[in-house]
């Protein structure tokens, strides 16, 4: 697989998923092109159901994307189960299993484990502050495992790390909360309207800001219309702002080693865009 595939103008797609698009909360697809540090921001895309998602992922193209849902599971998890301990099986497995059966499978593991201790983590969760993927509620990220990765595996794009696909179109797990939190520890959304409150306003102006002048860790500066900038601020549940975070992980991973992943990534837990590594 490639270590580092940045061209200048390379295209570059943030993806806010969820595990169950609709037209009120579709998955958002940021797309953007990389000149050196500088993210032109071209548009962003709303698919409010499967087929859109499919048909948009498996077209031909060349893109370096961050999508936003776990790629892996635990280790731990895996081991304890006795299901494959590489990706692509691992994948198929989870695939013929309904969603009913992988939440009671989880749940039955947390049961038998002690309080503090019902869930088990992947390596890049410490890094990234992310939330276990085997977790199934607030937020269902093993829900967005479940859908997602094997959307990636019958696009048959490459998953860096753990699948080999097309080389085009290169595929990375992004969590644009760590992104976020580079900024600013404020909340920042809300999918319930009474809690999109003027306090998690300003500290989406304040991340839009960061992106806008490059001021933040990943160092990469987000170029924008002003009638996007305006929707980023406005939208109390940033799905859209949370596409062009990705985007930012995915531009800053372009120009590095390895994408700044670990050299040698775990085959059944994947890593984060961005997060820590020694």
């Amino acid at each position: 697989m490639k270590t580092c595939c940045y061209t200048p103008g390379m295209h570059i797609v943030g993806v806010d998923f969820t595990s169950a698009p609709r037209k009120a909360k579709p998955i958002t697809v940021a797309h953007a092109s990389l000149d050196g540090t500088v993210l032109s921001l071209e548009r962003i895309d709303a698919f409010p159901d499967w087929p859109s998602y499919e048909t948009w992922l498996a077209a031909p193209g060349t893109w370096l994307g961050a999508f936003d849902f776990p790629f892996g599971l635990s280790r731990e998890l895996v081991e304890h189960l006795g299901w494959p301990m590489q990706w692509k099986a691992l994948v198929d497995h989870c695939t013929i299993l309904s969603r009913e059966e992988l939440r009671a499978t989880f749940k039955a593991f947390c049961d038998a484990r002690p309080a503090g201790n019902k869930f088990a983590h992947r390596m890049t969760d410490g890094p990234a502050g992310s939330s276990p993927s085997m977790k199934w509620v607030n937020p269902p990220v093993a829900y967005m495992f479940h859908e997602g990765a094997r959307r990636l595996l019958a696009a048959g794009v490459t998953v860096h790390g753990l699948h080999a696909g097309d080389p085009g179109r290169i595929a990375l797990e992004g969590y644009p909360g760590l992104v976020a939190r580079m900024v600013t520890r404020a909340s920042y959304k809300s999918d319930e309207r009474a809690k999109q409150t003027p306090e998690r306003r300003v500290a989406r102006s304040a991340i839009v800001a960061a992106l806008e002048d490059g001021t933040h860790p990943l160092g990469v500066r987000v170029v924008m219309k002003q009638a996007l900038r305006r929707r980023l601020v406005a939208d109390g549940t940033a799905d859209w702002l949370d596409a062009v975070l990705c985007a930012v992980a995915a531009a800053w991973a372009a120009r590095q080693p390895n994408y700044g992943m670990p050299p040698v990534m775990d085959p059944v837990e994947g890593w984060t865009a961005g997060a820590a590594h020694s």
